[in-house]
């Protein structure tokens, strides 16, 4: 029998796993998902916007995965943390696939970035999303203006969510205290800002319309911004047709919103607004009262080699909430070896390498191998690579000789492993909390919640 673990369950880790129960012509590989979160489906669950409810369905797909009869989920074992790291899995499991992720914020690296009233994107994800991590929510909501700074699907994520009105979440499995804040907003006006122009911002088309389709909300752009984009002023010219079909898409529906403006304006119900701006870049948040109270902005030019250089010119925009979301960062996992300037685990086709040789036993699939680039689909050619590794190397790794009960010598060492009929008992918990506010299915957003439901008295 060769013994796996695999540590995340995010897709990254679940693709990871079915891959090798699918890939492998032994039938005896068992693979362990371990989290150190009492509940699987990573980003999935934690990281996709409540609303986004096709997206959050992908959980049934990993549900299906984790109930494979050569599958275990095991929670709540942080690795890394007191003494649980590589060498110690080793004694465990023939091999151990890391799929940790991209888990650090990049910052701006600019002055004010911690003034009250700045914070991650991430963060406030975590906190609308019922992380148990999460800082509770203290994010001042209670302002008019808001700048979100990036143009990914994180940032239009955050934007759209703000401006949304809280009964058009009601229906959705935010935790109760977030819709409450949430319901109690005074933001009506919200920036979403790039550095670049509409051509090259990271957010894909279905998630950019559907900032446009707010019934409370309207969605204004810069025309005169929009033209600094070679690839926007001229939609017949040779920029414009090197450009991918999604960006080519994203400029057809900014140039909508930019010819509409005016009629999206008189439309009744849309108190609040969500300005697109594009050629600006962040060079210091401005305090104002012990708070964030602007941004202040260098305007930006294409550079014609694909960047932007500065011009000088400044602008600020008032601003007593930010929120940066200007991508992540892989972070060093004790007992790995680490790229910093990369932000990954080198590897050789999944295999990672320490000074340069691969290192028996130890592979790495998703961001925390390739960067933080691509959407879920990426993980599936991600993991295969991943798991086609693994078994090449599984006659000399089935050799060595491991723990004939990796679960029993986890408790030995003090973890509380929670199983998959714990996490079933999360989500019975969850739909009975939903039902006793009169809602679906609403998260439990604690640990001691997660860990109470999850060994039910």
């Amino acid at each position: 029998m060769l013994r796996v673990a695999v540590v995340g369950s995010g897709p990254s880790g679940v693709y990871t796993a079915q891959s090798l129960v699918q890939q492998s012509a032994v039938p005896d590989v068992r693979v362990h998902v371990l989290d150190r979160l009492p509940c699987p489906y990573g980003l999935v669950r934690y990281g996709v916007a409540p609303d986004h409810e096709k997206i959050k369905s992908l959980q049934n797909n990993l549900r299906t995965v984790l109930e494979h009869d050569r599958i275990d989920f095991v929670g709540n074992v942080e690795v890394g943390a007191d003494g649980l790291g590589p060498e110690r899995l080793l004694e465990l499991y023939h091999a151990v696939v890391y799929c940790v992720g991209a888990a650090r914020d990049r910052r701006l690296g600019v002055p004010g970035e911690d003034l009250p009233g700045s914070h991650s994107a991430t963060d406030f994800v975590s906190w609308y999303s019922a992380h148990p991590d999460a800082s509770g929510g203290a994010f001042g909501l209670d302002v008019r203006s808001a700048v979100v700074i990036g143009v990914g699907n994180v940032a239009v994520d955050v934007a759209r969510v703000l401006a949304r009105q809280a009964g058009e979440l009601q229906g959705t499995d935010m935790p109760h205290a977030a819709l409450g804040a949430l319901a109690g907003s005074r933001v009506r006006e919200v920036h979403m800002v790039g550095r670049r122009g509409p051509s090259q911002a990271k957010f894909t088309t279905k998630e950019l319309r559907e900032l446009g389709a707010l019934p409370s909300a309207a969605v204004a752009v810069d025309p005169a911004e929009l033209k600094l984009d070679p690839a926007y002023a001229d939609p017949a010219g040779a920029a414009f047709a090197a450009l991918p079909a999604v960006n080519r898409r994203n400029l057809g529906v900014v140039r909508g919103w930019a010819e509409a403006e005016d009629a999206r304006r008189a439309e009744p119900g849309r108190d609040r607004r969500i300005r697109l701006r594009f050629f600006l870049r962040p060079v210091e948040l401005l305090e104002g009262e012990g708070r964030v109270r602007a941004v202040r902005f260098e305007r930006t030019v294409p550079d014609g080699s694909g960047g932007v250089r500065g011009t000088g010119a400044y602008e600020e925009i008032e601003a007593q909430l930010v929120l940066r979301a200007v991508g992540y960062r892989g972070a060093p996992l004790p007992g790995l070896p680490f790229d910093e300037r990369r932000g990954t685990v080198p590897h050789g086709a999944g295999r990672v390498l320490r000074d340069g040789t691969p290192s028996p036993g130890e592979y790495v699939a998703g961001w925390i191998k390739r960067g933080p680039t691509g959407v879920i689909g990426t993980n599936r050619p991600c993991a295969k690579e991943t798991a086609a590794s693994l078994l090449a190397d599984a006659p000399e790794l089935a050799r060595r000789a491991v723990a004939d009960d990796p679960l029993a010598r986890l408790r030995e060492w003090g973890r509380r492993p929670v199983l998959w009929p714990g996490w079933l008992a999360i989500e019975s918990a969850e739909a009975a909390l939903g039902a006793s506010l009169g809602r679906h299915i609403v998260k439990i957003p604690d640990w001691p919640g997660l860990l109470q439901a999850a060994t039910p008295r």
